[in-house]
């Protein structure tokens, strides 16, 4: 009789593995192409399901009956996508070259997707792209050396609009995928904004130095991933992470002058940076007092959402955890999932903000930036916390 119940339970188990991982199969088929393609360009499908890779061989379309289209397999959930013909600089636009919007998908059966793509963005000319940093923004090295990866980086660094003036000490905010930190022109898809905001909500509620970290474009996933992935590769955030605290923050602390402790250093970033920030404070919770866990992407590395007991109640700073209903189906899940353990855990005082409207992209993570920084500054918990 146990040897029956045991099949019988291991069957069940089986079963609602298999029908928590179905795949469906979604065919997109491209009806209408520009007059000016070329046959011989490639076209790819470029989403939130292969890590919005512009050129994945593997999401290449093919022609088939004079048209091109591809078949993929996705679990439920909604999804975001575009198609492109291999780099960001080659993706579909709309007149005048106007950016086209997300397209959105929404998976609960096989299905067949159809799609006119009107225009290439490479088929306009150039616009001109202008610098937005603030005069408080400057490029600290266009090279920075990172031992731990044997790599170079550029670092930009913010320093208040009383530093220069005064002999204060200021906290420190480091801040992830530095391209998009401060200044449009740097950014391929907008800024977070943070020196404006910053030039305005400082003086009111206190100041800061933030330092930006470059991402490398071909090894983003790899140096904001702490566990080795079977999709895309070896993972380099532990090297990384070991980065900022043991090369980068005594540098900024000889040179600058900062609040040291560890109440006064935070980190943040937005989904590869939002999970690398979220284990830095996990690692390092006598180093990093506060973390800005934007839209992360636990589903990369799922072994981080498993929280160990002992690492968790080390941490004992503040966590801002933030997600958008509009990011795809696992965004929230994910999150919370990853808050909830926390929070069993962990004496941290943490707050998990959801957004019906959040989407993502660097647009929404520089609205909700001043309510993360006031919230890390000022504490006001009551007002934020879900």
């Amino acid at each position: 009789m146990r040897c029956i119940k045991e099949i019988s339970l291991c069957a069940v188990v089986l079963l609602s593995s298999l029908l928590t991982k179905a795949q469906y199969q979604v065919r997109f088929v491209v009806n209408g192409l520009p007059a000016y393609h070329a046959a011989s360009d490639p076209v790819f499908l470029s989403g939130s399901f292969n890590n919005w890779n512009p050129a994945d061989e593997k999401y290449r379309l093919q022609l088939n009956d004079g048209k091109l289209d591809i078949i993929i397999r996705l679990p439920k959930g909604s999804f975001e996508y575009k198609f492109t013909r291999g780099s960001w600089e080659k993706v579909e636009a709309q007149n005048e070259g106007m950016p086209t919007e997300n397209r959105r998908l929404i998976v609960e059966e096989d299905k067949t997707v159809e799609a006119d793509i009107l225009h290439w963005s490479d088929h306009f000319p150039k616009k001109e792209r202008l610098h937005t940093a603030s005069t408080n923004v400057h490029v600290l090295d266009t090279a920075f050396f990172i031992p731990q990866l044997n790599r170079y980086r550029r670092i930009w660094i913010y320093l208040p609009p009383s530093y220069a003036g005064s002999k204060n000490t200021y906290p420190v905010l480091y801040m992830h995928d530095g391209q998009n930190v401060f200044d449009a022109y740097t950014s391929a898809y907008g800024e977070w904004g943070v020196d404006e905001a910053l030039d305005t909500l400082g003086a009111l509620h206190g100041e800061l130095i933030v330092v930006g970290i470059d991402n490398s474009s071909t090894r983003r996933i790899n140096e904001y991933a702490p566990y080795d992935m079977e999709r895309f590769g070896k993972g380099e955030g532990d090297a990384y992470v070991n980065f900022l605290v043991k090369t980068l923050k005594p540098f900024i602390d000889r040179r600058y002058r900062t609040r040291k402790k560890k109440e006064d250093t935070f980190i943040a970033g937005s989904s590869m940076g939002g999970l690398i920030s979220f284990y830095a404070m996990y690692k390092y919770p006598k180093i990093f007092g506060g973390a800005g866990v934007f839209s992360p992407a636990f589903w990369v590395t799922p072994a981080l959402k498993q929280i160990e007991r002992k690492k968790a109640k080390k941490v004992k700073g503040k966590i801002y955890f933030y997600a958008g209903k509009d990011e795809g189906e696992q965004m929230v899940p994910d999150m919370l999932a990853v808050f909830e353990a926390m929070r069993r855990h962990s004496k941290a005082s943490m707050v998990s903000v959801v957004r019906a409207e959040g989407r993502h992209n660097e647009a929404t993570w520089r609205k909700e930036f001043p309510l993360f920084y006031k919230w890390i500054v000022l504490h006001k918990e009551d007002k934020y916390q879900n």
